[in-house]
């Protein structure tokens, strides 16, 4: 019996060939079944495959697949912050931000920046690498971001009014109610970035690196005003 492993928890997919002893005719042949067998929470749709001969074991493999992308996700409704950090010096991880993961939001020690107010510091956060940072409810106006990492970054609700964002990677980040007001995007990139609620008011989006998807998502923001719009290509 052979076993292959797919992606997803708790799936495996058995293959198993079973050959039938020869009856006593001289002419009969042997017949090999193929079963197939996948075992998943949540997953119904693949008990068993029948007999093949040349594309057997892939239509199993593709029956296993179809099984495990069809599982239903974890909503993400569902997940929860943690709670508030009890470090005296939480606020201070911002200025020496993430050393690793900047692009998947993975870090060293969790940055914890919630509450915490950063107003006009035009030196102690740019080009730092706050991946998955927790950002919520913070206050950063005014302040230099230029060439800041911000991946899977949680910063609903903070407030970046006049913000430098100028080179930045802002990927993933969830700006919803956040106020955004006049700051600046200036070839800034906003792949996967979401801003429900935001406020966009007179914030500048020169030369900006977004997805065609995100883009439709971020014009659909009624507080941009009529010159972010055009540099947007908003139609």
């Amino acid at each position: 019996m052979a076993t292959v492993s797919l992606p997803g928890a708790g799936s495996s997919l058995h293959l198993s060939s079973v050959k039938r002893p020869r009856p006593p005719p001289p002419r009969s042949r042997s017949q090999t079944r193929i079963q197939c067998s996948a075992t998943k929470e949540r997953s119904s749709g693949m008990d068993h495959c029948l007999s093949f001969k040349g594309i057997r074991n892939v239509a199993c493999g593709l029956l296993a697949a179809w099984a495990v992308t069809t599982a239903s996700p974890i909503p993400a409704a569902n997940q929860r912050l943690p709670p508030l950090s009890t470090e005296p010096d939480r606020c201070e991880r911002a200025f020496v931000g993430n050393t690793i993961g900047q692009a998947n939001g993975v870090y060293d020690k969790p940055i914890d920046l919630r509450f915490c107010d950063y107003t006009n510091d035009h030196s102690n956060l740019k080009g730092k690498s706050l991946a998955a940072a927790l950002m919520s409810d913070a206050k950063f106006d005014g302040a230099d971001m230029s060439e800041v990492v911000m991946s899977k970054a949680y910063a609903v609700g903070a407030s970046f009014k006049g913000v430098n964002f100028s080179n930045a990677v802002l990927d993933r980040v969830n700006f919803g109610n956040a106020n955004l007001q006049g700051a600046v995007f200036k070839n800034t990139v906003l792949s996967g970035s979401t801003f429900n609620d935001a406020k966009l008011e007179d914030a500048i989006f020169e030369d900006t690196i977004i997805g065609y998807i995100d883009l439709q998502k971020l014009c659909a923001n009624t507080t941009i005003n009529a010159e972010g719009r055009a540099e947007l290509g908003c139609r």
